[in-house]
């Protein structure tokens, strides 16, 4: 069985993942960081990548029962990212390529949450909403390129709920502690007035900014507003900027299907969101698998796998990394 190897490494999570030549995608085999406290160091990060490297690469190969000597190529994230964890992916792939003399794919790790996605959901033509710790995209595709219709202006959506969690005295990662705690809260007091957890809206024409609300938010728990509610107020306020912005770019394109990429896209309230809209105007929304959304190899090796097709590779000279890579900037030739 020929395949593709993928290899994720852009920011707190190394992953190796694999696709078919048939375009079979295989669970990846990951390894996140974790901070007892606080967030993530960029340089932390890449000594856990490349302390991993090997064995975890050993345990994706015997758990997926895959031989080298039938591996296509190797595809890696070669940006957007954190150099020193992009650096150590490179790397991986680049001896790994050299080696078994299979072609080297740098890909847009952006694009590569796109066409899981698309894979898996079977979806045509869709707009992306893209909500991640780095980024906050709503994407269509327009001719060669996927074009960005708007974007965060300060930080991605992600990032927000780490640091406001952070703030709190939660551990990276954030975003699953703020979605507990809003849960638990609705669950302990359903007849809560929420009316006066106000934050500023997100919206700016068809951007989004989320430092405003992050700083009211934390203000709010260090006046004496429970944490749980305030995790309420955050999720129903900004999740509702993005399906707002989302549904903008729905109308202004005419398309009838809105995907849902990166890690916050496992949030179970967003999803519900994205799903009530689409259904008021005769769309559907689509979300890949929990292990799809979040950083994966897989989504890395089906990027590859249809770079390759195309005879899209890179050269080893041409395979620096690139930290502010955009969705924008690639050019996308299939279909």
């Amino acid at each position: 069985m020929q395949w593709m190897l993928g290899i994720e490494s852009t920011a707190h999570t190394l992953s190796y993942g694999a696709v078919t030549a048939n375009g079979d995608v295989l669970p990846s085999t990951s390894s996140m960081i974790r901070a007892k406290e606080g967030g993530i160091h960029p340089r932390d990060a890449a000594d856990h990548h490349a302390e991993m490297a090997g064995p975890l690469l050993r345990r994706m190969l015997d758990d997926n029962s895959l031989d080298r000597s039938e591996m296509l190529g190797v595809a890696f994230s070669q940006g957007p990212g954190l150099g020193p964890c992009l650096r150590v992916g490179a790397s991986i792939a680049r001896a790994l390529s050299a080696a078994h003399s299979v072609p080297l794919i740098g890909v847009n790790h952006c694009i590569a949450h796109i066409e899981i996605g698309r894979l898996l959901c079977g979806c045509d033509d869709p707009v992306l909403l893209y909500v991640s710790g780095g980024n906050t995209q709503v994407i269509s595709r327009l001719g060669d390129r996927y074009r960005v219709l708007g974007e965060t202006l300060d930080i991605g959506i992600g990032n927000m709920l780490d640091k406001f969690a952070r703030r709190h005295g939660h551990a990276f990662p954030g975003g699953p502690i703020v979605e507990q705690s809003a849960v638990q809260w609705l669950d302990q007091h359903p007849d809560q007035d929420l009316d006066q957890l106000q934050l500023p809206y997100s919206v700016h024409g068809m951007d989004l900014s989320f430092s405003g609300a992050l700083t009211a938010a934390n203000r709010l728990v260090e006046t004496g507003q429970p944490f749980g509610a305030v995790c309420w107020a955050v999720q129903e306020h900004v999740f509702a900027a993005c399906i707002e912005v989302a549904e903008r770019a729905l109308a202004h394109t005419g398309k009838r299907q809105l995907l849902l990429g990166g890690g916050v896209a496992c949030n179970r309230r967003l999803t519900d969101m994205a799903s009530i809209m689409c259904e008021e105007r005769g769309a559907s929304a689509h979300t890949p698998e929990r292990q799809y959304c979040v950083d994966n190899g897989s989504m890395i090796a089906v990027l590859g796998r249809l770079s390759l097709s195309h005879g899209v590779v890179t050269a080893h000279e041409d395979s620096a990394i690139d930290q502010t890579l955009r969705t924008d900037q690639t050019v996308v030739g299939w279909s």
